[in-house]
């Protein structure tokens, strides 16, 4: 096992790590939009959804894997009217890999997110 952390996403605002790989697979925390040094950001959905996926990048970047190694995705929501407006960023990153993934609406997300993203990716 091995723990994953980069300076380039925001540190683990508990006692987690930011990820852990386990023989060639990244589990990655959830990601809010968060920059990397702590502040979250200004705007709505799509801003929260785009920085993100920043730091999913970096996580993953560090990790030795990418977007297209991504196998499943799990987004949590704060409302399910935001679906379509997340699907259309989601769909930017996940253009040519298209991942399993869950998506959940619920009560409250860490610093009242609107949005939080984990990941399961394959290490190259």
């Amino acid at each position: 096992m091995k723990v994953v952390q980069t300076n380039q996403a925001p540190a683990a605002i508990g006692p987690y790590s930011q990820g852990i790989i386990v023989n060639n697979l990244f589990y990655s925390s959830g990601q809010i939009p968060l920059t990397a040094e702590g502040v979250m950001i200004e705007g709505g959905i799509n801003e929260q959804t785009h920085q993100v996926f920043k730091n999913l990048e970096a996580v993953l970047t560090a990790a030795g894997a990418s977007f297209e190694t991504v196998v499943k995705a799990t987004v949590f929501i704060k409302s399910m009217d935001d679906f379509t407006a997340i699907n259309e960023v989601y769909g930017e990153y996940f253009s040519t890999n298209k991942p399993a993934r869950s998506c959940v609406e619920v009560a409250r997300l860490p610093k009242d997110a609107l949005v939080e993203i984990e990941v399961i990716a394959l290490v190259k």
